[in-house]
């Protein structure tokens, strides 16, 4: 299991797992908790790089990032991608 500590988001963690290069698991700690658990579910099973790269820069009003951008950079530590 991976945690990540978010910056900057309303969530404060999220936690995942990462098998055969796929997401599994996904958690968001706090947060939007109906638009984070759709989130979680549509990115389950999926591969871990290209769910990275769609999430990547997304912005929350007027915040620097967001949760889905969080997840992306926890991914990205994850994997070494970047």
């Amino acid at each position: 299991m991976i945690e990540y500590t978010t910056v900057g988001t309303c969530s404060t963690k999220i936690t995942f797992s990462i098998v055969d290069g796929r997401l599994r698991d996904i958690h968001f700690i706090r947060g939007c908790d109906g638009n984070l658990k759709a989130i979680a579910r549509l990115l389950e099973d999926q591969p871990a790089a290209e769910a990275a790269s769609k999430l990547k820069g997304i912005r929350c009003g007027s915040k620097r990032t967001s949760c889905a951008d969080q997840l992306a950079i926890a991914i990205e530590r994850a994997t070494g991608i970047a």
